[in-house]
């Protein structure tokens, strides 16, 4: 299976179990790796046969920038169910990055990775 990668998508949302995190908000990172056959396009170079990542892109940003929920685990399925959505797309490893987690010692990140495939 050949994979799409899209790095460092960033949206601001209002996910999480903190009241401060759902008033103010703050930015999660999302990377994203579909999988898919690109050899229809490549052979035909024709984007209608693979997966338009700039779409993919535009609708992830407006996930994580829509209905708040508790959890990053939730915010990542979520993503992946719309990722699914595209015709061609047989998996997808999800990756949401919080950042600027509510914790209370020094950190570099938090995230939690999924995958998640149509079988």
């Amino acid at each position: 299976m050949d994979r799409v990668a899209l790095r460092g998508l960033r949206a601001r949302g209002h996910h999480g179990v903190f009241p401060q995190e759902r008033e103010e908000g703050q930015t999660f990172v999302v990377d994203l790796s579909l999988g898919l056959d690109t050899r229809p396009a490549a052979a035909d170079d024709d984007l209608a046969k693979t997966v338009h990542y700039g779409i993919v892109a535009e609708e992830v940003v407006a996930v994580v920038e829509g209905e708040p929920v508790d959890l990053i685990e939730t915010l990542a399925e979520r993503i992946a169910q719309v990722c699914l959505k595209h015709q061609g797309v047989q998996e997808v490893e999800v990756c949401v990055h919080k950042p600027d987690a509510p914790i209370t010692v020094p950190f570099d990140d938090v995230t939690i990775t999924i995958t998640r495939s149509r079988v």
